[in-house]
Formats: C-alpha cells, structure tokens, sequence
C-alpha cells in the first residue's frame, strides 16, 4: 500500500518569506546530493541563513537514516540559537524532532516519540510566532508521526488543511496537496471511503495544477485504490491500466500499480493476468 508520504499559525512577528531557496537545493531522492548543495551554498552565508542550511544538512542525514549524525549537526549549531529568527529555530526543532520520529524511521519508542513530539510542538509554536505558516504546517503534519491512530491524523491532517486555507503565503499552499492526500489515507484507515475518495479528488485537482506527472500519476492511484474499496472494480482497473502505460512510457515502473492490477484480476478470478502483476510487482518492473 502506498504510504504518502506525506501522512501531512500567525502574527507577523518576522518576515513570512524563506529567505533561501531550500527547494531549489533539494533532491529529496538524492539526500547526498542535496547535502552537497547545502554545503556549496553554506560557503558563503551568514547569520541565520548559516543556521538554517546546517538544518537541512541534519535532514539530509536523517533521510539517509543517519541519525546520530543528524543529532550531532544539529547539537553543534544549538549554542548559535540564542538571538536567531524564527525561520532557524523552527527549523531546528523541526529537524531534531525528525531525527526520533518520522516517515524514514521504524516506529519509535515510547521516549523517542515523546521527543519528537516536544521538538514538534516547539517547532509549531515558534513558526506561529513568526507567521511563518508553511514551516507550521510541516510541524503539525510531523506530530501525525507520533500521533499515529487514524483519528489523531484526520484531526491533525484537518487542522494542518484549516491553515493552508487560512494562508496567502505560498509557502502554505503547496502543502495543499499533500494534507489532503494525508487527510484521505486517514479516513481511508477509519474505513470512511466515500469520504476519502472525495479528498482524494481534491487532491488530485491541485496536483493537476501544479503539472508534477509523478504527483498527478500518485494521485491517480490513490483515487483508484478507494474505488477498490468501494467495491468499484471496473473503475478502479481502467486507472490502474492507464497508470501502468504511462509508468512504463516514463520509464518509472511502479511496484503499487501491479499490486492492485494483481488484486484487481485475482478478485475476478483470472488468474494468469494475477499472476503476471505478482511478478512484475516481485521484479519491480
């Protein structure tokens, strides 16, 4: 099952705007390569433009499951804290909290989570009192990795959404995508499928106007994967078939679509086309 990733406040105390160009930096596929970038980029700046690029230094590491690393880049920069904007020590709580809990771990300890939650809320509370909303989505999305029961998600997936609605920076709206995917699988887990297939869709449109072939062809399949559930085979295969050309033709196979082609075609009692999606899912191509 594909997990989106993603599972998913505001005086202006502090400029909203990012003052680096962290997207353009990173390769969220390629966390060396991101790290490089940052490091390049670190050569020449200053004050907290310095702080925050050590932070997604940490990150770089985190995703990478280098952990202890990540703590100790972001433990040698803690002392620099004092006097720093908002921006950086959001930043910072932000990234130690992924260092005990996030997508990239196994599930974490009873102690680890509670860490996370703590550098989570902080995280929350600082952005809110920068205004800086996109940073305070990411921290309430985060805390869904400590929160796992489906209704702390769709609890936290809402509040996350109230905010990039309430939001202008845009920062905050190209979350919009992702915490609607988020909202959708919580609902999806608490067995409400009519309810995320409508999410769903709505993520779906926003991905369409953002023009990501890859996040269009994800939003697809989670749209498809609720119509197997609402018992709406015919619907759900026609998706799945089209996700798989189009994976194919971009050279991107992708191990999910062949999973639900296998259950699809199981559930319908042919077996030699069941059987062939159970190899190409083994294969991975």
């Amino acid at each position: 099952m594909r997990v989106a990733v993603g599972l998913v406040l505001c005086a202006l105390l502090a400029r909203p705007a990012m003052a680096l160009d962290l997207q353009a930096l990173w390769s969220f596929g390629d966390p060396a390569l991101s790290e490089q970038r940052f490091r390049a980029a670190l050569a020449t700046a200053t004050g907290d433009d310095a702080l925050v690029l050590q932070t997604q230094i940490a990150r770089s590491f985190g995703l990478r499951k280098d952990f202890e690393q990540a703590r100790a880049v972001l433990s040698g920069i803690k002392p620099m804290l004092d006097g720093a904007g908002f921006e950086a020590r959001s930043r910072w709580a932000l990234e130690w909290g992924r260092s005990y809990a996030s997508a990239t771990h196994d599930p974490p300890s009873p102690d680890d989570r509670e860490r996370a939650r703590a550098a989570y809320l902080d995280a929350l509370a600082i952005a809110r009192a920068g205004g800086l909303d996109g940073l305070a989505i990411d921290a309430i999305h985060m805390l869904a990795f400590v929160d796992t029961a489906a209704a702390d998600q769709l609890k936290w997936g809402r509040e996350a959404l109230a905010l990039v609605q309430a939001s202008s920076q845009p920062e905050a709206q190209r979350w919009q995508g992702s915490i609607r995917n988020n909202i959708g699988m919580a609902l999806h887990k608490l067995g409400r499928h009519e309810e995320a297939l409508a999410e769903f869709e709505r993520a779906l449109s926003v991905r369409e106007q953002g023009g990501n072939a890859s996040a269009i062809r994800i939003a697809h399949w989670m749209i498809a994967w609720t119509l197997r559930a609402l018992n709406r085979p015919a619907e759900a295969l026609a998706i799945q078939l089209r996700l798989e050309r189009e994976n194919d033709a971009a050279g991107t196979p992708d191990v999910y679509v062949f999973e639900e082609l296998e259950l699809l075609y199981h559930a319908q009692g042919d077996e030699g086309l069941a059987q062939r999606y159970a190899m190409r899912r083994k294969a991975g191509k």
